[in-house]
C-alpha cells in the first residue's frame, strides 16, 4: 500500500511540475506579435547596383509575405525594370529579359488603406485598375506620389517598405533613356512605352538579416519564362497586375 501511495505521489509530482512548465514557457509568436511584425530587407542586386529595401510586416503584413514569397522562390531573378518614369516611379519585376511576362500566384488583397504614403524611396505594388488584383510587379517611387494614396473613393496602391540602402543606383535607374519596345503578356506581343534602351535586370533579389548584411558574389541572371498583367499608361500599379 505504501509502494502505490509513493508512486503515486510521485506522478502527481511529475504531472504539476509539466503543468508548472507549461504556464511558465513564453506563448508562442503570433501574426500581431513584436516577433512577427519586425522588418524583413531584401536586397536587389541589379545591373546598376544593389538595393536594399526594409519591409514593413507590422502595416503591410499581406503585401510583405507576398513579396517575400517570391523573393525566396527566385520569381525577381532575371526580371528587368520594364517601366521608367523619371518624373514619378520605376517599375519591374514582371517581364524576364526576352521581354515575356512571368506567370505568378494568385492576386492578393490591396492594403493601400494602411496609412504608409507613395513617398519618394518608398516601394508599392503595381496593379491593374482592380484594386485588388497585385501580384509581383512593383514599383518604386522616385518622388512624392500622395495622388496615389488611398482617399475617400480611391483604392490607392500599397506601400509595403522603403529603400534604405542604394537610392543612388534607384536614381541610375530612373535617368536611364527610355523608349518603346515590344513585351509578351497573355502571349500575345505588343508595344510597350517607357521601357529603357539599355536593358536594366534584377540579377537576383535575397532576403538578407539586416540592411548592411555583406553581398554574395553576383550570380548569373537565369533566363525565365513566366507570365503577368497589363498597364495603363498614367499610373505605375495599372502598369501590371502582375
Amino acid at each position: 500500500m505504501r509502494s502505490r501511495l509513493a508512486a503515486l505521489a510521485a506522478s502527481l509530482a511529475s504531472a504539476l511540475a509539466v503543468l508548472t512548465f507549461a504556464q511558465d514557457a513564453p506563448p508562442a509568436a503570433t501574426p500581431g506579435s513584436p516577433d512577427s511584425a519586425a522588418p524583413a530587407f531584401v536586397r536587389m542586386t541589379t545591373s546598376k547596383g544593389d538595393i536594399v529595401i526594409e519591409l514593413d510586416r507590422a502595416k503591410a503584413p499581406i503585401t510583405t509575405a507576398n513579396f517575400l514569397a517570391y523573393v525566396k522562390k527566385g520569381q525577381y531573378d532575371g526580371t528587368v525594370f520594364h517601366r521608367v518614369i523619371p518624373s514619378f516611379m520605376i517599375q519591374g519585376g514582371g517581364f524576364d529579359e526576352q521581354h515575356v511576362e512571368k506567370k505568378t500566384g494568385d492576386p492578393i488583397v490591396n492594403e493601400g488603406t494602411n496609412g504608409l504614403s507613395n513617398l519618394r524611396g518608398t516601394i508599392a505594388m503595381a496593379r491593374t485598375n482592380d484594386p485588388n488584383s497585385a501580384r509581383a510587379q512593383f514599383f518604386i517611387n522616385v518622388v512624392d506620389n500622395p495622388r496615389l494614396d488611398a482617399a475617400p473613393g480611391r483604392a490607392g496602391y500599397a506601400v509595403f517598405g522603403r529603400v534604405v540602402r542604394g537610392m543612388d543606383v534607384v536614381e541610375l535607374i530612373r535617368d536611364v533613356p527610355t523608349g518603346t519596345k515590344s513585351g509578351t503578356m497573355r502571349g500575345q506581343t505588343m508595344p510597350m512605352a517607357d521601357w529603357p534602351i539599355e536593358e536594366i535586370v534584377i540579377v537576383k533579389a535575397v532576403e538578407v538579416p539586416s540592411p548592411d548584411a555583406p553581398s554574395d558574389p553576383p550570380a548569373a541572371a537565369p533566363g525565365a519564362t513566366d507570365s503577368a498583367t497589363p498597364a495603363a499608361p498614367t499610373t505605375p500599379a495599372a502598369s501590371s497586375g502582375g
